[in-house]
């Protein structure tokens, strides 16, 4: 299966020459309190077997996203973005359409918000992010789903009254992993995959588990209820790097996905790791 073609669906770049991350505090986080960029991660993706990636929002500055498809640009590794937009703008379509038509603009394919940094547990459902996740879907993008587990149940309950939004669940719905509990979010995550436009990323799991002392098995249950509720072609790997190298480096992380999808055989394990990212992503087939 190591020969299988991968995409990372979910991985970030900062300079903090450009600005600071200010979500980057303390001990914790130090190790990752430095600039990382594409010639960072383009050795471990290429010694990985990476094929492509998708490049995912950080923080919510407006500058970022015009950034990233800038480097996007003519870039062979990075085929999709992931930006950030005000959401509750009134003329988000417009703002949309302006992102479209700057450099590197028709390889945004997708708009995140930080809602797990929101107070507010039904922030989705305000009325003017309700008609903001329209007008994403009206733009033909995806929205990339970044909420805390007893932030689900708004998610749910935006993604039916959304139905022509594709919803797409980061980080497997930040499990807690490390106190080795599945529920509440077990029940979050089910409710959301009987939904037919959500799919799920299959990422983030290493640093919700202990990061010093994780195992493969740690991770199986939360793996394996994902994959249960969404099937193998609504789920997709992402590596979250640079977050990830405080709990493993890129390759370990890769290497687990593959021994937590190792059941679901050839077909399987290829949408996972490629097939479900290209189609959610509408990205080209790399040439032959």
């Amino acid at each position: 299966m190591a020969s299988l073609p991968v995409i990372d669906a979910h991985h970030h770049v900062w300079d903090l020459a450009v600005r600071d991350q200010d979500w980057i505090t303390g001990e914790e986080l130090a190790p990752i309190r430095r600039t990382f960029t594409l010639a960072d991660l383009e050795p471990e993706a290429r010694a990985a077997g990476v094929a492509a990636t998708v490049l995912v929002q950080t923080v919510t500055v407006a500058e970022e996203t015009p950034e990233f498809l800038a480097l996007a640009d003519g870039n062979d590794l990075v085929a999709a973005v992931v930006g950030w937009t005000d959401l509750t703008a009134p003329h988000i379509a417009d703002a949309l359409a302006r992102l479209r038509s700057l450099p590197g603009g028709g390889r945004l394919k997708g708009i995140r918000h930080q809602v797990q940094g929101e107070p507010d547990p039904e922030w989705l459902l305000r009325p003017d992010v309700l008609r903001g996740l329209r007008a994403v879907a009206a733009a033909g993008l995806v929205y990339d789903l970044i909420v805390l587990p007893h932030q689900l149940p708004a998610a749910v309950r935006a993604a039916a009254l959304v139905p022509e939004l594709t919803f797409v669940l980061d980080h497997a719905g930040k499990p807690p992993v490390a106190r080795r509990t599945t529920r509440p979010w077990a029940d979050g995550v089910r409710a959301l995959a009987a939904l037919p436009n959500t799919v799920c990323k299959l990422s983030g799991l290493v640093t919700e588990a202990d990061p010093r002392s994780w195992t493969v098995e740690d991770l199986r249950p939360y793996a394996d209820t994902v994959i249960d509720a969404f099937g193998p072609d609504r789920v997709m790997f992402g590596s979250d790097w640079p977050v990830c190298r405080l709990a493993a480096g890129y390759a370990d992380v890769l290497d687990a996905t593959r021994e937590l999808t190792g059941r679901l055989g050839e077909d399987g394990q290829r949408s996972v790791l490629a097939g479900t990212a290209r189609r959610v992503y509408r990205l080209e087939e790399p040439p032959v």
